[in-house]
C-alpha cells in the first residue's frame, strides 16, 4: 500500500472545460476575480498602514483580514488560471501538499479574525466605555497572533494527517485546488476514526466561533435596539449584518464541502461550494468591510 503512495509524483486538478473556448473563459473569469481581489485588498493593505488616523483595534484587524485574502486566494487561484491557461491539469505532490497547509492556514486564521473582529463590534457598541482598555494596543496585537496562530497548528494536524495516508485511488483530484476532503476520497486507508478526530478538532473551533459570533451579534442588536437615533441604529446594523452574512456563507459552505454524505456529491455542486467559501469571501471582503465605510474612503 505503501509504495503506491510514495509512488505519486504529482496530482491531476480538475479541468474546469473540454473546449478550449470554455477554459479561456475560465482563464479570464478567475484572472478577473484574482487582479480584483488582490489591487482592493493591496489597496486596503496600504492604505490602513499609511494613514495614522486609522492605526485602531478595527482598521488593524481590516488590514489582517486583508493580509489573509490576499493569501488564501494567491494560494489556489493563481494555479488553477495557469492549468487553464497552458491546457494543463498537473500539480507537483509539493505543491499540493503546499495549498493544502497554506490554504487551512489562511481559511482557519481569516474565520477566527472574523471572531475577534466581531468582539471588536460587541466592545465598541456593548461596552463603549471599556474600549480603550479591553482592545489595548498589546490586546490587539494578542488577538492577532492568536487567530494566525490558531491557522498555522490547524493547517499542520490536517496536512499532516492528509498526507500520512496511503493512496491507492489514483492521482486525479476532484476540485481546482488540492481540497482536504478530495484528497482524503484517494486514500486506501481505512483510518475513518482519525480523519474523523482530525475533522472533529477542526469543527469544533470553527462552530465555537460560530457561536460567539452569533452570541455577540444577539448582544449587538439588543444594545442597537435601545438606541434612540436612528443614524446610531442604521451604522451598528450596518456594521454587524454584513459581517453575519460573511461568516454564515463561510460556515455553511465550508461545512457542506466537508460533511456532505457522497449520495448528493457531484462535481459541478462540490465546484459550486468550493468557489463560494474559497474565491468569493477575498473578493467581497474589501467592499462589504472597508470601501463602503466613509472614514476609510476619506483616507483613499
Amino acid at each position: 500500500q505503501m509504495s503506491n503512495s510514495s509512488s505519486v509524483t504529482h496530482f491531476l486538478l480538475l479541468a474546469f472545460a473540454d473546449t478550449r473556448e470554455l477554459q479561456l473563459l475560465h482563464f479570464w473569469l478567475f484572472l478577473g476575480i484574482y487582479l480584483a481581489a488582490l489591487l482592493s485588498n493591496s489597496l486596503i493593505i496600504i492604505v490602513i498602514a499609511c494613514d495614522h488616523h486609522l492605526h485602531t483595534p478595527t482598521y488593524f484587524f481590516l488590514l489582517n483580514l486583508s493580509l489573509l485574502d490576499v493569501g488564501s486566494i494567491s494560494t489556489t487561484v493563481p494555479k488553477s488560471i495557469a492549468n487553464s491557461l497552458w491546457d494543463n491539469r498537473a500539480i507537483p505532490y509539493t505543491g499540493c501538499v503546499a495549498q493544502v497547509f497554506l490554504f487551512v492556514l489562511f481559511i482557519v486564521a481569516e474565520f477566527s479574525l472574523l471572531t475577534v473582529m466581531a468582539y471588536d463590534h460587541y466592545v465598541a457598541i456593548c461596552k463603549p466605555l471599556h474600549y480603550g482598555t479591553l482592545l489595548g494596543s498589546r490586546a490587539c496585537v494578542h488577538m492577532a497572533a492568536a487567530a494566525w496562530g490558531s491557522g498555522f497548528l490547524t493547517a499542520l494536524l490536517n496536512m499532516a494527517n492528509t498526507f500520512s495516508l496511503p493512496l491507492c485511488q489514483g492521482n486525479a483530484v476532484d476540485q481546482f485546488f488540492c481540497e482536504i476532503p478530495q484528497i482524503l476520497k484517494l486514500s486506501c486507508s481505512k483510518s475513518y476514526l482519525r480523519d474523523f478526530a482530525v475533522l472533529v478538532v477542526t469543527l469544533c473551533l470553527g462552530l465555537g466561533c460560530f457561536l460567539f459570533i452569533v452570541f455577540s451579534s444577539v448582544q449587538i442588536f439588543r444594545a442597537v435596539l435601545r438606541i434612540p437615533s436612528g443614524q446610531g441604529r442604521h451604522k451598528a446594523f450596518s456594521t454587524c449584518l454584513p459581517h453575519l452574512a460573511v461568516v454564515s456563507l463561510f460556515v455553511s459552505t465550508g461545512m457542506f464541502a466537508c460533511l456532505k454524505p457522497p449520495s448528493i456529491s457531484s462535481p459541478s455542486l462540490d465546484l459550486v461550494v468550493t468557489v463560494l467559501y474559497s474565491v468569493v469571501p477575498p473578493a467581497v471582503n474589501p467592499l462589504i468591510y472597508s470601501m463602503r465605510n466613509q472614514e476609510f474612503k476619506e483616507s483613499i
